[in-house]
């Protein structure tokens, strides 16, 4: 069973950490800090019923996900959507890692926390990968998983290594191995972030405001670094043997019912990479390549997405 959103007076209590008062409200977007596995997450909220964690990527934010969270919350749904770890001031993972382990590990941490048995995981880009690793980690407590925009399993992996399209396609991961990156990132009021926009979702044009909040995000104490620090351990597994075998069963098999989402126009991943993903998914997969469509799907076509979501979920 899926336990339901908590009271209004629980909904409000203050919680002890940083609440995120760059995060503007919208409607009945609800906004606070929740403390998970060592960390005070800054969530965005709206609605009652089951949980639904929606999970952003990079060069992006929580608040990106505000159209999801209202549309969720008529739905019936209690739409949660909390920063990644790295992505506010005070944020900096407190053991060091920002890879897929530690972000699946958040990711139940928050279940716990909001004090429901399950949730459903929508997740895009860093984000989708944060929902697979915790669906590896512990079925139990993911009732349905949808994926947008980067694929699960060995193909990924091999694309980094052998096909050179994809490595155009990743070239911003490797620059960001290099100590250039922060200053490079920053200049001009952060136009490689807007870079990445235009030639991951060729034709979309983010709003002004929008870019002006996401640009505020990044311009914060640390949180550039923190955010590159997933990309800088992307390629390196972690030293010591307990924390291999945990990282391991991260990247091992999603043993819940799964819907992926992918656009055709994609600059930053190949809709490619996502065949015969369903080899990972032992409890099904839906797989849905979206045409003319971009990296930031969910933005991009959001009616379209949800429809998709809605259904996937009434399943």
């Amino acid at each position: 069973m899926i336990t339901s959103a908590p009271s209004a007076e629980q909904r409000h209590a203050d919680v002890p950490g940083r609440s995120p008062e760059n995060y503007p409200a919208t409607g009945h977007i609800r906004r606070r800090t929740v403390r998970a596995n060592g960390l005070d997450f800054p969530i965005l909220e709206a609605g009652r019923g089951p949980l639904v964690l929606c999970l952003h990527g990079f060069p992006d934010h929580a608040q990106s996900w505000i159209p999801f969270l209202d549309r969720l919350a008529r739905e019936g749904y209690w739409a949660v959507a909390p920063a990644l770890r790295g992505y506010w001031p005070g944020g900096a993972a407190p053991d060091g890692s920002y890879r897929a382990l530690a972000t699946g590990q958040d990711v139940l941490a928050l279940i716990e926390t909001l004090g429901a048995e399950q949730a459903i995981l929508v997740g895009h880009d860093l984000g989708a990968r944060a929902a697979y690793a915790a669906a590896s980690l512990d079925a139990t407590r993911v009732r349905k998983l949808v994926g947008l925009a980067v694929p699960y399993g060995n193909g990924l992996t091999t694309a980094f290594v052998a096909d050179g399209e994809q490595q155009r396609r990743s070239w911003y991961m490797f620059f960001f191995q290099t100590r250039l990156a922060e200053m490079a990132v920053q200049l001009n009021d952060f136009a490689f972030l807007d870079r990445l926009w235009r030639d991951w979702s060729p034709g979309y044009v983010l709003a002004a405001s929008d870019r002006s909040a996401l640009n505020e995000t990044f311009g914060q104490p640390g949180v550039l670094t923190q955010a590159l620090a997933y990309y800088r351990q992307l390629f390196t597994p972690p030293s010591d043997p307990a924390s291999q075998a945990l990282e391991a069963l991260a990247n091992g098999p999603v043993a819940v019912p799964s819907l992926y989402l992918h656009g055709t126009k994609d600059g930053c991943m190949s809709a490619q990479l996502s065949e015969g993903m369903e080899a990972m998914f032992t409890h099904g997969l839906e797989r849905v390549v979206m045409p003319g469509v971009g990296h930031f799907l969910h933005l991009e076509q959001p009616d379209a997405v949800l429809s998709h979501v809605l259904r996937f979920l009434r399943s």
